[in-house]
């Protein structure tokens, strides 16, 4: 399909954001999503536009595309790489904007959800998203939003903090360092935190030790694990027959959500309406995680939606 002037200008200008975000597993998200021209396509996790330029690039369907974050910021920059008044950008967290979309009755070819936090999160030490850079202790992927890291650092019980590390962290030494946070606080940034949590881990670690404290914060402050639950089985009503859905998750609890909520309503029965296209997480190849590390702990999984008769 020869791509329009319009096109190369989106490839183009997508290859010059890639240069600050890298799209993960972008060959495995067009094999098993399989854009055709003319293709409705909803992007739930634009971010940077790595996967919608490609993927629209494809279809060529720019105003019948839907991209949705919550980030202001990558809103921003999602409209200076697509024309005006094409595509529908949406700034809202996938699940209202998933459940005005199943409200309105819209349907689409090809839906994509990529979880993870994007390059520029990490990079951009205001964000407070990255162990190895002093900022404040924010992770909110809404810069609207009122709970921040600081919050629960500085005012949840140890309790509370330790609930959240194990649970959301799977941190095996999760009493000892919320002990540390609450004698430690107040604190104010993202390295302070760092340290007191490095210096409740005695001994070497395979990563940075303050990771999965990290990790645990930010999905208790962006409640990524109950706006995924929710939002999965509307993801499924808002795919046409025929249509085919992909999730990247970044950790084993995000994963476990989409592989059960896949096989719900998959399998030899009678009455499974999608059909599985993935039958165990695609992961980056040993390449693409060399040229972009954080691709590293990347899962995909994907399923098309039954065209049975009469639909």
């Amino acid at each position: 399909m020869k791509k329009t002037k319009t096109q190369d200008k989106m490839h183009q200008e997508n290859q010059n954001k890639n240069k600050q975000h890298i799209p993960v597993l972008l060959n495995e998200v067009l094999k098993y999503l399989a854009p055709q021209p003319g293709d409705k396509y909803l992007d739930l996790t634009a971010g940077y536009g790595g996967h919608a330029t490609e993927v629209i690039g494809i279809t060529g369907s720019l105003i019948e595309a839907v991209l949705i974050d919550r980030d202001k910021n990558a809103v921003r920059e999602l409209q200076k790489i697509f024309p005006a008044n094409t595509v529908n950008f949406r700034r809202q967290d996938f699940l209202s904007a998933s459940r005005e979309l199943v409200a309105a009755k819209r349907q689409f070819n090809l839906i994509l959800a990529d979880l993870g936090t994007s390059s520029p999160h990490l990079n951009e030490s205001s964000r407070g998203f990255a162990i190895n850079k002093s900022g404040p202790l924010d992770m909110r992927m809404d810069q609207t939003q009122e709970l921040t890291a600081e919050t629960i650092v500085n005012s949840y019980s140890e309790a509370e903090i330790t609930h959240i590390l194990r649970t959301f962290g799977e941190e095996p030494k999760a009493k000892r360092i919320a002990r540390a946070i609450i004698e430690a606080r107040p604190l104010k940034t993202t390295d302070e935190l760092a340290a007191v949590i490095q210096k409740a881990w005695p001994g070497r670690s395979r990563v940075h030790p303050a990771t999965r404290t990290f990790q645990a914060l930010r999905i208790a402050v962006n409640d990524e694990l109950g706006l995924l639950e929710q939002s999965l089985p509307l993801w499924l009503k808002l795919l046409s027959p025929g249509g085919r859905i992909a999730v990247i998750s970044f950790h084993s609890l995000e994963d476990r959500l989409v592989k059960q909520a896949f096989q719900e309503v998959s399998g030899q029965r009678y009455d499974a309406d999608f059909k599985l296209l993935t039958k165990r997480p695609v992961t980056p190849s040993p390449e693409e995680v060399a040229y972009n590390p954080r691709a590293r702990s990347a899962k995909l999984r994907a399923a098309v939606k039954i065209n049975k008769k009469g639909n």
